[in-house]
């Protein structure tokens, strides 16, 4: 009988081991990127493989762009880069956190009311009540 993944449940959750689950998720794992002196969770992307070993050699946060199927530090093109403070690796190894600290305006592709990069891409909040959006407070 093939067990589905290469090692065992207690290897993955009680090991020191880093066994990352790329093959477990297509290639690829969600990680979520938190700027480190405040705690606020600025964007989520994907890293396969490639972009992993990367962000290690270089300190910056590299990801893998599913829109357009390449590799893309945060940037080189707007000179917005995370420098990398931290990871931590979920309990199955397959999903991440970047704890980051942000070297310049933002994170997000969109621009704010000061016509900058808008520091992160959760910039909006679900009002219920209302059945619609409200901008976080300073994030207009």
């Amino acid at each position: 009988m093939n067990k589905p993944f290469k090692y065992s449940t207690e290897e993955l959750e009680e090991g020191l081991d880093l066994l990352l689950q790329f093959e477990k998720r297509g290639g690829l794992l969600p990680v979520a990127v938190q700027e480190t002196a405040t705690g606020q969770i600025l964007m989520l992307a994907s890293v396969n493989k490639e972009a992993f070993e990367k962000t290690i050699k270089t300190g910056l946060a590299t990801f893998w762009s599913t829109s357009r199927n390449t590799l893309w530090t945060k940037g080189e093109t707007s000179g917005d880069t995370l420098k990398m403070d931290n990871i931590l690796v979920d309990c199955d190894q397959d999903a991440l956190v970047y704890q980051v600290t942000l070297l310049g305006d933002g994170v997000c592709h969109t621009y704010g009311s000061n016509e900058r990069h808008r520091k992160a891409c959760f910039y909006r909040e679900l009002k219920v009540e209302k059945e619609g959006l409200q901008f976080v407070e300073g994030m207009q």
